[in-house]
């Protein structure tokens, strides 16, 4: 295979193709910075190099998943590419789910191989009759953390050659696979092929189009977000692709964030709006410099106006809105720092227009386009959509249509142009930058004995954006405390799917189908708000 590269501004085959290119022209430069290790672009391709091999030795054919349950690390970037060179699909799982809906992905996917990053380890030791499909476990830091039953991950690798096995990839092939909460219960795995990343970042880093910012290999790129959600797995592969440094973290430590802008001088970083929200609340907030940064992303949740105020008076104007969903790599609508106009306090509510490289309608249940202004599904088009569900052809037949993503979220256009997010049409809660569905919780808790009806809503919250909320009908003369609730849901799904509250009413309202009118549930809450929904 003779592959382009990032350093000469043609395509790319394979999404590795960008690390081969920044190894052989500027492979000394840092390119991840974890903790006290630092490592430079040739030494991150070698380290795939050798994963690669090792895959390979281990049977991985390509096209074959691997999966990996690990909080961030220099290690999550280099096993990426490392699949990426093998011709594998790396499966990150968000390592804040229950084992049951971790054991249920890796399944699903079919993956052979389990990376386990450390406070995860267990899930090879204890749990492996519950992913019978995995044949080969290894563990990030293993050896560190004293786990004898697991391969250390950088031994196994560093026993393989580190020649590149230039294995043939075609840009159709499926480099990620990414899962997003499901609406009956079980998340769908999204594909996102080799061509839809390489079609993503280019537009992430354009100088012409000034979308996203205007990415440079000068720049530093600080990585907070969950690098399995698409956010900010995207956000760290947007800074490899131009040759910048990117600084990563374990997972958000406000504190942390603070002491680490000034000291590496960040210029660029993602956050959702709960993490932005503690870090003004954070102790010497105020008195940290900022002034190196150029661009803070947000999204995957609105913002309060309040909050968006008063981060812009701390940190600056330096704050861009992006909405986007997994199935469409992420990307989508955008709202420059400069739209960010506080003498316009409706502006603030929207979340910008379309991003370079997409197309936004806002469409009636026919599919066609509705005037300005007034509500509709909101669909998007581009080259970095999703491949398809994994093994889910009828879902993603009433996702996909015609070359459009149906997103299941409703918005409307103002005059100039500008979406705004109305509500959501699947249900779909984010709290803390959690996708969280509805009938996954409801499942959960309709086993209670003590449970007539349930319906699960987002109410708002300041700290998380939105917080789960469970409205429930008791059977005739049962007895449950809110407490005993929470507690039963807590043993059967992940904490931050749980309702932190929960009300008792006699009856759920319903139409007359049966269908519960959650809008008429989430009415009282929002509309201090003034909108349907957080």
């Amino acid at each position: 295979m003779t592959g382009k590269t990032a350093t000469d501004g043609e395509d790319h085959r394979n999404v590795a193709d960008v690390l081969r290119g920044h190894a052989r022209e500027s492979g000394d430069s840092i390119a991840l910075v974890f903790g006290d290790r630092q490592t430079d672009y040739a030494t991150l391709d070698r380290q795939a190099s050798s994963i690669a091999n090792g895959l390979i030795a281990a049977g991985i054919r390509p096209g074959e998943r691997v999966g990996l349950i690990a909080k961030n690390s220099d290690d999550f970037i280099a096993l990426y590419y490392g699949c990426a060179k093998a011709g594998a699909v790396l499966v990150p799982v968000n390592w804040r789910l229950a084992v049951p809906e971790m054991a249920y992905i890796i399944n699903d996917s079919g993956a052979r191989v389990l990376v386990l990053g450390p406070g995860y380890h267990h899930l090879g030791t204890e749990h492996r009759s519950e992913m019978p499909a995995v044949e080969t476990f290894l563990a990030i830091d293993g050896r560190a953390a004293g786990v004898a039953e697991l391969d250390d991950l950088r031994e196994w690798y560093g026993r393989q050659a580190d020649t590149d096995p230039m294995v043939q990839v075609l840009a159709t092939d499926i480099a990620a696979q990414l899962y997003s909460s499901g609406t009956t219960g079980h998340p769908k795995g999204v594909q996102l092929s080799h061509f839809s990343c390489y079609e993503l970042w280019p537009i992430l880093s354009s100088d012409q189009t000034k979308a996203y910012g205007r990415w440079t290999a000068s720049d530093v790129n600080l990585i907070c977000m969950p690098l399995y959600h698409v956010g900010g797995l995207n956000n760290a592969l947007a800074g490899l692709y131009v040759g910048a440094m990117t600084v990563i973290m374990a997972e958000a430590v406000p504190a942390e964030i603070l002491r680490l802008i000034p000291q590496y001088r960040v210029t660029k970083s993602f956050m959702v709006p709960a993490l932005i929200n503690f870090l003004l609340q954070s102790p010497g907030c105020a008195e940290t410099d900022f002034s190196s940064v150029d661009e803070i992303w947000y999204g995957a949740a609105p913002i309060p106006a309040e909050l968006l105020r008063q981060a812009i008076e701390v940190i600056g104007n330096k704050f861009g809105q992006a909405y986007g969903m997994t199935e469409s790599n992420g990307g989508g609508v955008y709202m420059s720092p400069d739209e960010h106009d506080l003498s316009k306090p409706e502006r603030l509510r929207a979340c910008g227009r379309a991003a370079p490289g997409y197309e936004i309608r806002v469409v009636d249940e026919a599919g066609k386009d509705v005037p300005t202004g007034e509500v509709g599904e909101i669909i998007l088009r581009s080259t970095t959509l999703m491949s398809g569900y994994w093994n889910l052809p009828d879902a993603t037949a009433s996702t996909l249509k015609d070359g459009w993503l149906y997103t299941g979220d409703a918005g409307y256009f103002d005059d100039e142009q500008f979406l705004y997010i109305y509500d959501r049409v699947k249900d779909m809660v984010i709290s803390g930058g959690e996708n969280i569905y509805p009938a996954e919780v409801e499942s959960a808790l309709f086993g209670h004995p003590a449970i007539a009806d349930v319906a699960i809503i987002g109410v708002p919250d300041e700290r998380w954006g939105e917080a789960i909320k469970a409205v429930i009908v008791k059977k005739a003369g049962a007895e449950v405390t809110e407490g005993e609730l929470i507690a039963y849901a807590r043993e059967r799904i992940a904490h931050y799917k749980c309702p932190k509250s929960v009300d008792f009413i006699d009856e759920l309202p319903r139409n007359p189908t049966g269908k519960i009118l959650k809008r008429e549930l989430r009415k009282p809450y929002w509309e201090k708000a003034g909108r349907n929904v957080g």
